[in-house]
């Protein structure tokens, strides 16, 4: 029997009792960056997590392993499909972690898209609660029945990146039970994750990581959780607090609060006890004893991290992806295309970009990836001539170099070499290691060779032949750390002097500094990337800097300087040429990421002018956005066909061109608002940290109940999208709440009547009842399923069932859910602004509980 296998079946009381404090101290904070302790005397082994939740990262920042992505959160919740994303799960995230050696994924994510500026809005479901919870139940059990477990995350209220490790989320008692914490309450009861990562931010003036009121009363006595409860990496901010108030694991292990002598200390001084530790101990080992019995073979394997793309795997992200594509306007049948006109345009900086995903720590590098340009034109006929301009340049930073870049022996990317410092701090002529570089964004603080010197030089060297023409190229860096880059030996970018704080590398790197170099055609010319460990000198600092950076980073960027005005013209020309203009416009990971929130909705420089241009250009126009989020649409009046495609992974391109051409009739529906513009949005005015305090003052009126409530027109309502097909609903039948869980049933027939087989989405929703004197949203979402594959002409009959969360509301003045009696109005919706079909329930007698 392997060791993992008979940890699994150990009593973990007996474990406990034999621990003596050092070991308990030791089980209660990682090692390193992505584990927990081992107790070789007991026999305990030690796990590995890796970041998700789009995907396993592995345990490398720099040179990881390449991965499969599936697509962001909020194209996995517009499926609006559990038995999906458990299929997802259980095949695709499960296997991939196994082949990462890692026992769980940090994931998923179900904060609430409180607004759309918020940075890492990509990374979670839904604006709507049930929707959200229901989403990660599937996800989670989908995971944990595979043997790999799943941290759900943030608890709670993390729904917005600025001075996100201060700002106080100040939210009633009644938000927060009814929003934010709903989707951890319902992962809780249907799936019960093994484990839940506390968010950065306060909650109400207390720090989640230290909140004895969520950690205690909410997680543990409330809901019953077993579950072993980690911080967000560097999200401890004391020792004895957060042991006291619950929190179990501390991550990492590096820069930890909780040290031997710290916590030691803690129990000498009783500010807290080793009876406490142990119960913290007791906890982590819940973990590991479901990881070694879910998957041993991960803590007895070799710990290699591998890549496998096989093809049913391929067929199923590409299947995944345009399952979640919303088709949001199709004016006049112009999709789908057909598969052979004469010219198609394809327009758009996004059409040859590499965009598979939002940034920070749900980024990571696609073992292969289809751009919309590849996907489109691979889906055409042979003899279809393909126009293609990028008309106007969509970027933050500019763009990552390394797939244009070839190395000495013709792989794409760099040659790197690492070299130590002589004692006149220059670096050594032979470097001390060489590798193939495949990024130019490169966070290197967990791939610095062991054996440097305290400060070293970091030299990536590759050649670039420009294809197209001779052209003027900017060419940028930013850096923890100094960079420089050279052509052809001329120094083009410096930042060694004069930075600037900016965004990158979660906020420690500086401002990217740019610089120009003209390149010809034909010609391979030698592109250097320089840098040093040492820290950059800041602008008006004029004392010389001797100290390395702790965390070094480097990111290399490049694109060609274009005329706007040129390239706009150019795109209008080939449009009006071509019998069909494809426009793939949108936001990228330096828009939408962790560490920083989005300042407006608009798409980037002159987008929407191009848009519009192309459209007047050409009467079929097919315009394909991809945020994470929503955006706005100036424009949207004057295109006949508008698709919305997320951030979808790998398989983006193959995706998009499934749904052009037919391929997939698309099914999914907006899992959060568009709304017309920012000033629209719930928490317009109160969004953001001010002096520290972030004020909920929407209160219960997130995302749709905002709009509905107010009667604020949209672009794009929650629930809304379109189909090749048609759809009719009718004879809502409900059958009357029942049993101590208030069950009861909405049934509805679904008819196809157009003339293609098609799927179709049952939007549940219910008012509050009819007695109350509360405040309340109009209606809320409380169950949804997919009628799939309908026939043309045939009917289907779908059943959604519901429970007491569909009638209740949290009473603040008893502290409790509270079922009020009266009658509730059950409706069918085709999105959240639309009703078509209601029927009633009626409670005879109030309620009231406590727990699931």
């Amino acid at each position: 029997m392997s060791s993992a296998s008979k940890f699994a079946r150990a009593n973990l009381e007996d474990v406990v009792g034999a621990l003596n404090q050092e070991e308990a101290i030791s089980l209660i904070s990682g090692v390193g960056f992505w584990n927990t302790a081992a107790i070789p005397r007991l026999n305990v082994p030690s796990i590995k997590v890796s970041d998700g939740p789009n995907g396993v990262r592995g345990n490398r920042f720099f040179n990881s392993t390449p991965a499969k992505a599936i697509p962001s959160a909020t194209a996995l919740g517009s499926t609006f499909d559990t038995d999906l994303i458990h299929e997802v799960a259980s095949k695709l995230l499960a296997p991939e972690a196994k082949l990462r050696a890692a026992s769980v994924i940090l994931g998923p994510t179900v904060n609430i898209q409180r607004s759309p500026l918020g940075g890492r809005s990509f990374e979670s479901f839904s604006e709507d609660p049930t929707l959200s919870g229901r989403i990660a139940a599937a996800y989670v059990d989908g995971l944990q029945r595979q043997g790999i477990g799943a941290c759900i995350k943030h608890f709670v209220a993390n729904d917005q990146e600025d001075d996100r490790q201060g700002v106080s989320a100040e939210v009633s008692p009644r938000a927060l039970r009814e929003i934010y914490l709903m989707p951890f309450m319902l992962a809780e009861k249907l799936a019960k994750p093994w484990a839940y990562m506390t968010s950065y931010n306060k909650v109400n003036g207390l720090h989640a990581s230290e909140n004895p009121f969520l950690l205690k009363d909410v997680l543990r006595k409330d809901w019953g959780s077993e579950t072993t409860v980690m911080s967000d990496w560097f999200g401890v901010y004391s020792i004895s607090d957060s042991i006291n108030a619950g929190l179990d694991l501390e991550m990492p292990g590096t820069r930890a609060f909780r040290s031997q002598y710290q916590v030691s200390w803690s129990i000498h001084s009783r500010k807290t006890t080793l009876d406490t530790v142990k119960q913290r101990a007791h906890n982590v080992l819940k973990l590991v004893q479901k990881c070694a019995a879910g998957a041993p073979e991960l803590l007895d394997g070799d710990g290699e991290e591998r890549t496998e793309d096989k093809e049913e795997d391929k067929a199923l992200m590409r299947s995944l992806a345009a399952q979640t594509i919303v088709l949001l306007k199709n004016e006049g049948n112009v999709l789908p295309l057909q598969q052979n006109p004469k010219k198609i345009a394809i327009i758009g900086g996004n059409a040859k970009a590499n965009i598979l995903s939002g940034g920070g720590s749900a980024s990571l590098k696609p073992s292969f990836l289809i751009t919309p340009f590849e996907g489109i034109t691979a889906a055409l006929g042979k003899d279809t001539k393909v126009l293609y301009t990028e008309g106007a340049q969509a970027l933050n930073t500019l763009p990552n170099f390394e797939r244009e870049v070839v190395t000495s022996d013709g792989q794409f990317g760099f040659d790197g070499a690492w070299y130590s410092h002589d004692e006149n701090d220059q670096p050594l002529p032979e470097p001390m290691l060489t590798q193939r570089i495949d990024s130019s964004l490169m966070f290197l603080f967990d791939g610095v060779p062991s054996g440097l010197t305290p400060r070293y030089t970091f030299r990536c060297t590759g050649h670039f032949k420009p294809r197209d023409e001779d052209q003027l190229w900017n060419f940028g860096s930013t850096a923890i750390g100094r960079s420089r880059v050279y052509i052809d030996g001329n120094l083009v970018v410096d930042t060694w002097t004069n930075q600037r704080m900016g965004k990158a590398f979660f906020g420690m790197g500086c401002e990217e500094m740019r610089g120009q170099f003209h390149l010809k055609q034909g010609v391979a010319h030698e592109v250097v990337l320089e840098f040093t460990n040492l820290r950059g000198q800041k602008a008006g600092e004029d004392t010389p800097i001797t100290t390395p950076v702790t965390e070094p980073g480097v990111q290399f960027g490049a694109a060609p300087c274009l005329d706007e005005e040129r390239e706009i013209e150019k795109a209008v020309a080939i449009a009006k040429e071509a019998d069909v203009a494809i426009l793939v416009v949108g936001l990228n990971a330096d828009f939408e990421t962790e560490g920083y929130d989005r300042t407006t909705l608009k798409l980037p420089g002159r987008t929407d002018e191009l848009v519009r241009r192309v459209a007047q250009a050409n009467k079929n126009t097919v315009v394909v956005t991809q945020a994470g989020s929503s955006i706005e649409m100036p424009w949207v009046d004057e295109v006949p066909a508008l698709v919305h495609s997320w951030y979808l992974g790998n398989s983006t391109g193959e995706a998009i061109a499934d749904v052009l051409f037919g391929k997939v009739n698309p099914s999914a529906k907006l899992s959060l608002t568009f709304p017309r513009r920012l000033e629209d949005t719930p928490s317009y005015g109160h969004m953001g940290s001010e002096n520290g305090t972030v004020w909920y003052a929407e209160n219960l009126f997130v995302g749709y109940k905002h709009y509905v409530h107010k009667a604020i027109p949209t672009l794009f309502p929650f629930g809304y999208g379109l189909s090749y097909s048609s759809f009719e609903f009718s004879n809502l039948q409900v059958s009357q709440p029942s049993g101590p869980e208030f069950t009861f049933s909405a049934k509805v027939t679904v008819q196809n009547t157009g003339s293609v087989v098609g799927s179709e989405v049952v939007q549940i929703y219910v008012s509050p009842s009819s007695t109350t004197k509360l405040t309340h949203p109009v209606y809320s979402l409380r169950g949804f399923a997919k009628a799939k594959d309908v026939q043309p002409g045939k009917c289907v009959e779908v059943e959604v069932t519901l429970d007491k969360y569909a009638l209740s509301y949290w009473c603040d003045v008893r502290n409790q859910w509270k079922i009020e009696a009266g009658t509730y109005k059950v409706m069918v919706g085709v999105s959240a602004e639309k009703m078509i079909l209601t029927n009633e329930v009626n409670v005879e007698k109030e309620n009231y509980w406590n727990g699931l």
